[in-house]
């Protein structure tokens, strides 16, 4: 059996990297002022993160249902059998749901794993799954693997301002008011199906200490696995490199045994974060690193 990895930009995968990696990307739309644009191949997120940061209208949406099934009709066409499609976390976009309903049409040829991953952890995920269908796994087996691992993971992440998630719905106005008035920053976990509120501080510089802490905490639960097989990583909406180099230089200083990675966050998540925005988090390997 020949089996295909199919993801999206959600994973911080772009196009291109799929198509050298041997792994099928589809690419998420971005709206910015009315006009539609595709992540990763006619904008960059830098550029949307910009565009966030001058006001403009930023929207996100899912691929049309059509365009998820041409993507796997290409795939059967080149002679595979069957294929792992690994969206977004489901607690945190209806895409798993979507793409689940039209597998089923399959006859199992599609398996649509929900392992409750973005971005990098979801990254590192779908480059498991493809170390799995390069070693002859068929497709049941790495739905299973991902999803048994899918608590193998955490992001904690803060924002520069708390309007972005106002409008998504998520914090009242007066509260996101409040909080930028008093300095206040959230500290935001993804860990498992959860999308949760961890802390509340005053300042950025706490925020980021919160985040190691957190980060090294947690990273208890895996102190038996060799530290080279755990990937303590960064993502961001940060607008200059010179943020992204610092941010990055304090999580390498506190977890200088671990492979490292930085990736900016997908537009998906970004349109709720807001430019400036960061977080640390790690994920367990079943792959060897590639930087």
């Amino acid at each position: 059996m020949k089996t295909a990895i199919v993801t999206d930009t959600n994973s911080s995968m772009s196009v291109k990297e799929g198509r050298e990696r041997g792994i099928f990307v589809l690419s998420m739309p971005v709206i910015i002022d009315g006009k539609m644009y595709r992540e990763g191949e006619d904008i960059t997120n830098d550029e949307v993160f910009r565009a966030m940061a001058e006001q403009r209208q930023v929207s996100t949406s899912q691929p049309s249902l059509g365009e998820v099934i041409d993507l796997w009709e290409e795939v059967f066409a080149q002679g595979y059998h069957e294929i792992v499609h690994i969206p977004m976390s489901s607690a945190l976009s209806s895409s798993y749901n979507s793409a689940k309903a039209l597998a089923a049409d399959y006859q199992g040829r599609i398996q649509v794993a929900n392992n409750y991953r973005i971005s990098l952890t979801l990254y590192e995920a779908v480059l498991d799954a493809k170390f799995m269908a390069d070693q002859g796994k068929g497709a049941i087996e790495i739905r299973r693997a991902l999803e048994e691992q899918a608590d193998h993971a955490t992001i904690y992440l803060t924002v520069e301002t708390l309007q972005y998630l106002k409008r998504s719905g998520r914090v009242t106005a007066a509260a996101a008011a409040l909080a930028d008035f008093l300095n206040i920053k959230p500290v935001l976990t993804i860990q498992g199906d959860r999308l949760d509120a961890f802390a509340k501080v005053r300042g950025i510089l706490t925020a980021e200490r919160k985040m190691l802490e957190a980060t090294k905490r947690d990273l208890q639960r895996f102190k038996d696995r060799p530290a080279k097989s755990v990937m303590v990583g960064s993502v961001g909406t940060l607008l200059n490199r010179e943020a992204v180099d610092n941010w990055s230089k304090k999580i390498m200083d506190t977890f200088p045994e671990h492979p490292y990675l930085y990736h900016p966050l997908p537009t998906s998540i970004a349109c709720h974060t807001g430019p400036n925005a960061f977080a640390t988090g790690f994920v367990v390997l079943e792959h060897e690193f590639e930087k």
